[in-house]
């Protein structure tokens, strides 16, 4: 068996994880849903659930990856086998799968930041109606070769390895994608009527306090940002070595994914207001509000240019991790090495995501499926593995390798009774809301 590989440095596993937890939810979702719940208001259920629930979330997974130096799939394996109960092959192929799910949804939109960036590139953005573009190009045939070229993308990476392509590629991208955002956020305030977008953000309004939606608002924005779902932080913690401080390493990553999202908050809404667009679009906010921004702004192609490509770190990063998780999972089952497994899964993923990319209704539903319960089961299929099937002490010990401060009892409890039921309270509330994340 070959030997498994590691990331070389804690700095480049924490901006892996950033990389992976980064995403579009934290670029069209978060703006709106900071501004729609209270202004900074929201920010104090907000903090208060990414901190507690989300670290506990990264280190539960990054501790059970690198315990088991396996994905979740061959890692609850190996859990049921040493205890001697059948399933595990089963019950770990849900993680997997779940995170397979998202790759194949994901990637379609990554295909369309893809073509909006080309038009950028090209000024072709500038010379069609944004509106009526999307309606037509978003679930159509013409997508699919944008999908495919996401994925292609992606699969190099993967194709490279932990440390010359994950590691590698993460610590050139992050560093690019916080100083773009510094630098779009700058434009975005300097523009005239900029201060409502900024009001919108921060004017506090204590009231949403008191509304239990405010709350759970900003719970499905905690547990999903941070990408808790059983296998993608799993595996990345698999590459971990055991001097790296698990506790510090999750709250680096859950404190960086919250300043990307205020960044792209700032970037975004004040442009929003400064042209009296619609600050609650949702997905549209990139695809027709944005474009229409750049159109009125001065020198709107070259901000358009690098706006996407900002997005376009953002998401590939993200992508990354979701390909990695399956791969490590068939490499685990089988005798196949990476590069032929990240080229099967690759393609399956692309086969399969093609009626996606020809059915907004098909898309919607299958993003709302494993996003709502999928995600989250899986999540919580690895706490209990973690702690109730194999050794709630031992994974503690092994949480606390490395770690410069340890965690306790309190710790424990929190994880074991608090989280876990937190977690089955976000897929009802997922269900009964249509999505919370």
């Amino acid at each position: 068996m070959a030997k498994r590989e590691n990331f070389k440095s804690r700095a480049g596993f924490v901006l892996a994880c950033i990389g992976a937890a980064v995403g579009l939810g934290n670029i069209w979702m978060f703006p709106y849903r900071l501004g729609q719940n209270g202004g900074a208001a929201f920010l104090i259920p907000y903090f208060i659930f990414v901190l507690l629930l989300g670290s506990t979330g990264l280190i539960t997974e990054f501790a059970f990856g690198r315990k088991f130096k396996a994905g979740s799939m061959a890692g609850i394996r190996n859990v049921f086998d040493e205890k001697k109960k059948s399933g595990g092959l089963l019950v770990g192929l849900i993680p997997v799968v779940g995170l397979a799910g998202v790759f194949m949804f994901y990637n379609i939109v990554v295909g369309w930041i893809l073509k909006y960036f080309s038009m950028s590139v090209s000024g072709e953005l500038f010379s069609v109606d944004v509106n009526s573009f999307f309606d037509g190009f978003a679930g159509n045939s013409q997508s699919i070769i944008w999908n495919f070229i996401a994925i292609a993308l992606t699969l190099i990476i993967v194709y490279m390895g932990v440390t010359k392509g994950i590691e590698l590629i993460n610590k050139i991208i992050m560093p690019l994608l916080f100083i773009i955002f510094i630098l779009l956020a700058i434009r975005s305030l300097t523009l005239s009527g900029a201060i409502e977008g900024v009001k919108y953000l921060l004017n506090p309004k204590w009231e949403v306090l008191l509304k239990p939606n405010t709350w759970i608002m900003a719970l499905g924005q905690a547990f999903f940002t941070v990408s808790l779902n059983g296998c993608g932080m799993v595996v990345y913690g698999s590459y971990m070595k055991k001097d790296f401080d698990i506790p510090r390493s999750a709250l680096s990553t859950a404190i960086l994914d919250t300043l990307a999202a205020l960044l792209a908050s700032f970037v975004i809404m004040p442009a929003v207001f400064a042209f009296k667009l619609n600050p609650m679009a949702g997905p549209p906010l990139l695809f027709i509000t944005m474009p229409t921004i750049f159109r009125e702004m001065p020198g709107g192609r070259i901000i358009s240019i690098i706006f996407f490509l900002s997005i376009l770190f953002a998401a590939i990063s993200s992508s990354i991790n979701m390909l990695e998780g399956p791969v490590e999972a068939l490499m685990s089952q089988t005798r196949l090495n990476r590069k032929k497994a990240s080229i099967i899964i690759a393609s399956i993923g692309f086969i399969l995501s093609i009626p996606l990319n020809l059915s907004m209704g098909a898309f919607d539903s299958f993003t709302n499926f494993i996003t709502i319960i999928v995600s989250p089961t899986a999540a919580l299929i690895v706490f209990i593995v973690f702690y109730y099937v194999y050794d709630s002490r031992k994974a503690l010990e092994e949480i606390n390798v490395g770690a410069s401060r340890k965690l306790g009892v309190t710790f424990l409890n929190f994880a074991k009774y608090v989280f876990v039921f937190i977690t089955v309270l976000v897929i009802i509330l997922g269900i009964i809301y249509g999505g919370i994340g």
